[in-house]
């Protein structure tokens, strides 16, 4: 198989150390990161997860998503299922590069996208020569 095609990927289960207190899975959800000048964007694959349901939070440079699917109950009964539901969780370590208070996030269509702006010393800048 080419590396241009699409390649199925296996939805990454949540190892914890702890117990559980939750029958539900959790999942590590697929994230890409991209990098400008100014900033990092981050965009996380959180399949039916809706804007309510988006928890993050920031402490100790850690920024910490968690998606929460809402599990509606159905009168039906499943007789094969190959796409495993449950919630997201994922945590991030920030660099000193990140301007933590402007984050920003937006949800849309089950995919997180947030924006982490560079402190102005981050940035790249020309530097002017003057001459004497």
């Amino acid at each position: 198989m080419a590396d241009s095609e699409l390649q199925v990927r296996e939805k990454q289960p949540v190892i914890s150390k702890a117990e559980e207190t939750k029958r539900e899975p959790q999942f590590i959800p697929a994230v890409d990161i991209y990098e400008t000048t100014d900033a990092l964007t981050l965009v996380a694959d959180m399949p039916g997860v809706k804007k309510d349901g988006v928890d993050i939070r920031l402490e100790d440079n850690q920024l910490a998503l968690r998606g929460r699917v809402s599990s509606e109950p159905k009168n039906e009964r499943v007789l094969w299922a190959e796409y495993a539901v449950g919630d997201y969780v994922r945590t991030f370590t920030l660099s000193e590069i990140i301007d933590q208070s402007k984050i920003e996030a937006v949800m849309k269509n089950g995919v997180l996208t947030l924006t982490l702006p560079k402190v102005q010393a981050a940035k790249p800048r020309q530097i002017t020569i003057k001459s004497e």
